[in-house]
């Protein structure tokens, strides 16, 4: 099974959701940042939530994640699009540690339980949309699940989860959203809270081999659905060496010159695919004299 998305309704529309697996986007992820266990678990369910958050956009939009915690991890920063396209990275990859009390990873331990995240959506217009609340848990869905309630007004439950293997790969990853929409009935509301208190783990179900038209019918039950959407999810990084050039131009003739003479070139990596792009010297003397 490849990694994908849905978007559906439910109880006559009085529902939203979203379903995703994200097994191989999340491995995609770690193999290019190298990161341990824990490490691997926060981002990956940073960029499940993420290419969600994306798939509610529209057209070239698109939006940037940021969960800034006090934990060992750093900063965890996130890019999604309204075409499925998600990467994302961490500041610090190489942090593992015991299971916790539940015997899952630590993810809190990780991320750190105060600090802020952020939301900035770039809808085309001449400011992007910012909102930003405090951490209020580490475990990144009930942060997620918290912003869209505070900053976007939208009662929602997010899930997501990842499992890992012994060697630190991806055994399973994904996640759900479900939102009520204006005019909820009290009664719709009490099914979904119990059946969300009720359900199996999101990763379990994934490792399962639970697709996201199953993990949605196991939420909100299968005569309730309207599936409107299925979306292609993949991990996807829009840097190129030409992106960069022009980024080197942009800094001017004066620090060009001062590559090539204190570096005797220039090297770049990006963040988030971990590409790394060399640049000459007579590529530089290229790009001064454009």
């Amino acid at each position: 099974m490849h990694d994908y998305l849905l978007k559906a309704t439910a109880f006559k529309g009085e529902v939203r959701a979203y379903a995703i697996r994200s097994t191989d986007t999340v491995e995609e992820a770690r193999k290019r940042q190298d990161t341990w266990a824990t490490a691997t678990a926060a981002l990956g369910r940073s960029m499940t939530i993420s290419t969600m958050f994306g798939a509610m956009l529209k057209g070239d939009n698109k939006l940037t994640v940021k969960v800034e915690g006090d934990g060992p991890i750093g900063a965890i920063i996130a890019d999604a699009n309204a075409k499925g396209e998600v990467r994302g990275y961490v500041i610090n990859p190489h942090v593992d540690f015991e299971s916790n009390e539940q015997d899952k990873l630590d993810v809190k331990r990780a991320v750190g339980t105060t600090g802020t995240l952020s939301v900035v959506k770039d809808l085309g217009l001449k400011k992007n949309f910012t909102g930003q609340v405090p951490i209020v848990s580490g475990e990144v869905s009930e942060d997620f699940t918290y912003y869209l309630a505070n900053s976007e007004q939208v009662p929602s439950a997010v899930g997501a989860g990842v499992l890992v293997n012994p060697d630190h790969s991806v055994l399973a990853a994904g996640g759900f959203i479900v939102q009520m929409m204006p005019g909820a009935s009290e009664e719709t509301i009490t099914r979904i809270e119990e059946s969300i208190a009720s359900v199996p783990p999101i990763s379990t179900m994934i490792q399962e081999g639970k697709t996201p038209e199953e993990i949605l019918e196991q939420i909100l039950g299968k005569e309730n659905i309207k599936i409107h959407e299925r979306m292609d999810v993949k991990f996807s990084c829009p840097c190129t060496k030409e992106r960069l050039e022009t980024a080197i131009q942009s800094l001017g003739n004066e620090e060009i010159d001062a590559m090539i003479r204190e570096d005797h070139g220039a090297t770049a990596n990006c963040h988030f695919c971990n590409e790394t792009y060399t640049f000459t010297i007579d590529e530089l003397r290229a790009l001064k004299t454009q």
